[in-house]
């Protein structure tokens, strides 16, 4: 069985929120269940539609592939938000180079699907264990600096770059995805988030929040608080999914 909650703020800077939500976890077409969060860029409107086009293309196409494998159905549904978005955006100049990063999941029993473009990122929590991991890889140029070990992790937080992402829906005519699976215990944590959370709080910072002993409702809106507190310079959004026992 599964709890979640999803949460998406404007933060303390910006005029408009690019990011789009969804959860859902009920059956969506062949898919057990369907999460999804988008971080729209591009333009004062451009960002916040090449996010909802992704996620309303991705919800269409899901509910009508067939088939039950995950990845397939994430991978086709993905490609053809991604073509929509580039044809939106040459239809119309003033969204010229519109995107949006996606990171979306779905669970099958304790099977965690993921899929992911550009810097929103998926975490796995352990409250019991103390224990907190990135799953996904952001696509952005610092990541892309630390993985060739020119830029040490630590430095990267700050790093004046941090944003410049290196995939994105909408940015190439063939869209580049990663996919992961992960086993999902009962008690864990699935954290889904757009840059507006992870670049204001570091790893020790949402454990300290993540492992306390709350429902995902309550620890959603601390970490939305405290994205805040700490400046809020972004739209944030939050997923939080928990395994409870059957």
């Amino acid at each position: 069985m599964l709890t979640s909650v999803a949460i998406t703020d404007i933060g303390k800077k910006r005029s408009l929120n690019q990011d789009y939500v969804y959860a859902n976890r009920e059956k969506t077409g062949n898919l057990p269940n369907v999460f999804i969060v988008a971080d729209g860029m591009g333009g004062h409107n451009g960002g916040e539609l090449a996010s909802q086009w992704t996620v309303e293309t991705m919800l269409a196409e899901i509910i009508s592939l067939p088939g039950k494998n995950a990845k397939k159905i994430l991978e086709q549904a993905m490609q053809t938000a991604n073509k929509v978005v580039r044809n939106k955006a040459d239809d119309n100049p003033s969204l010229y180079g519109m995107g949006t990063t996606i990171v979306a999941a779905t669970i099958d029993g304790n099977n965690l699907h993921v899929a992911n473009v550009g810097d929103s990122r998926l975490y796995l929590v352990n409250p019991k264990q103390k224990t907190l991991r990135q799953v996904t890889k952001d696509h952005s140029l610092v990541e892309e600096m630390i993985r060739m070990g020119g830029m040490a992790k630590e430095a990267a937080h700050n790093h004046p770059n941090k944003h410049i992402i290196t995939r994105a829906v909408g940015a190439k005519e063939k869209l580049q995805i990663d996919f992961f699976n992960e086993k999902l215990n009962p008690g864990e944590l699935v954290l889904m988030c757009s840059d507006g959370l992870s670049n204001m709080l570091d790893d020790d910072e949402l454990g300290t929040i993540l492992f306390r002993d709350k429902d995902p409702n309550e620890l959603a809106n601390e970490l939305i608080q405290a994205a805040n507190d700490n400046g809020g310079k972004d739209n944030i959004t939050v997923i939080l999914i928990r395994k409870t026992e059957q």
